[in-house]
């Protein structure tokens, strides 16, 4: 069973910032959930933000890891309605049990894009988890619910000409974070 969190902001879709102790907890839970259950003989982190918890995911669990791209961009400047898988699944996928982990899961298009691919390439047996479930679409495993907006505690803060920024994409209306 997943942990469930109320929203913390009251704009119309609510904020939620994840610090690193937190991202570690939820990391390390969600880590336990999958030994409990499966045991994924490769990890696979659905790029960009996905590979950090997967990495962290794999090795708690010591098993090898990779990664996959499955983006909704093509570039930066370029931002598509629905992901797109970028790069091919990892070989080694072949006749394997993979975990694919992601930071976030809200409609599951990416997911299910890299769950076909991974398919595709000749798994035996795909699950999946992510850090934060924040839509209808159902993981195998989920370390919290909610659905508010994440922050992650890496994207918090952009380079702006050489100087650490709040990142515009979480201002609020009104100006505030």
């Amino acid at each position: 069973m997943s942990q469930k969190v109320k929203p913390v902001s009251s704009s119309s879709r609510e904020i939620f910032h994840v610090d690193w102790l937190l991202f570690g907890e939820l990391s390390r839970a969600l880590a336990l959930k999958v030994a409990r259950d499966f045991e994924p003989e490769i990890v696979i982190g659905i790029a960009t933000a996905g590979v950090v918890p997967g990495a962290v995911v794999a090795a708690i669990l010591d098993r090898p890891f990779r990664s996959m791209i499955v983006s909704r961009r093509y570039r930066a400047e370029t931002i598509r309605d629905t992901p797109a898988v970028l790069g091919s699944a990892p070989a080694e996928v072949r006749g394997h049990r993979v975990l694919i982990v992601d930071e976030t899961c809200d409609s599951g298009d990416t997911m299910r894009l890299a769950v076909a691919a991974v398919v595709n390439s000749g798994a035996s047996e795909v699950r999946t988890a992510v850090s934060f479930r924040t839509g209808d679409y159902e993981p195998d495993y989920a370390a919290l619910e909610t659905a508010a907006t994440i922050v992650l505690p890496w994207d918090r803060e952009i380079l702006v000409d050489g100087e650490l920024l709040p990142n515009p994409k979480y201002q609020l209306p009104g100006g505030g974070y």
